[in-house]
C-alpha cells in the first residue's frame, strides 16, 4: 500500500489559483485577448478556477474552453484504450493568448500533445502554461510559465491532485510506493 503525504491543503490550493490569477493579468497587461483553455479532466476546473478568481478582481470574463488532447498523444495506441472526450474552445484562438492549464506537469508529452491540438485550431499569439504542480522529470523541453508549487519528486512516486468539482475535496497528495512494511520508500 503506497503511503501518502500531503503536499498542498484546499486553503493551499486556494492561495496558489489566486497567485496564479494575479501573475497571469500583470504578465499579460490585462485580460484582453486571453483565452484559458483546461486539460482533462482537472485542468478544466482549475481553468474555471482562474477565470473566476480574474473576473472577481478584474471585472471581465475570459473566454473559456475545454481541450481532450487523447487523439493527439504519442502513446495513443499503447495499453487500454482511452474514452474521447469533447473539446470546447468559446471564441477563435487566432492572435490571441491561450492560458493553458493543466494540474501536473510530469514529462510534458501531454502539453505537447495540447500544443498541437492548439495549432490545429489556429494560430494563437501566444501560448501560455499553468500547471498546479511541477514534479520535474521533463522528456521534453517544456516549461510552465505559472506554478502553483515545484514538488521535487522521484520516478516512483506520483503526485496526486484532487479537486472537488471531480473528487468532492481539495489537495495535492505525493504518494510512494511501500516497502512492504506500510513505510514509504525514499
Amino acid at each position: 500500500m503506497p503511503t501518502a503525504r500531503k503536499l498542498l491543503s484546499a486553503d493551499d490550493v486556494r492561495r496558489a489559483i489566486a497567485r496564479i490569477a494575479h501573475e497571469i493579468v500583470e504578465r499579460n497587461r490585462g485580460v484582453d485577448d486571453l483565452i484559458l483553455v483546461g486539460l482533462r479532466t482537472r485542468g478544466i476546473p482549475l481553468a474555471l478556477r482562474l477565470r473566476a478568481a480574474i473576473a472577481e478582481f478584474e471585472g471581465a470574463a475570459i473566454p473559456f474552453g475545454d481541450l481532450d488532447v487523447t487523439l493527439y498523444r504519442d502513446d495513443v495506441h499503447q495499453g487500454a484504450p482511452r474514452a474521447v472526450g469533447a473539446t470546447t474552445i468559446h471564441g477563435d484562438i487566432t492572435n490571441k493568448t491561450v492560458i493553458l492549464v493543466d494540474d501536473v506537469l510530469y514529462t510534458g508529452r501531454t502539453v505537447r500533445a495540447a500544443l498541437d491540438a492548439l495549432v490545429d485550431m489556429g494560430r494563437p499569439r501566444a501560448i501560455q502554461l499553468v500547471c498546479l504542480v511541477d514534479r520535474g522529470h521533463r522528456e521534453l523541453p517544456i516549461r510552465p510559465d505559472y506554478v502553483g508549487k515545484n514538488v521535487p519528486t522521484n520516478k516512483e512516486e506520483s503526485v496526486k491532485v484532487r479537486l472537488s468539482e471531480v473528487d468532492g475535496g481539495d489537495e495535492v497528495v505525493l504518494l510512494r510506493p511501500s516497502d512492504g512494511q506500510g513505510r514509504g520508500v525514499a
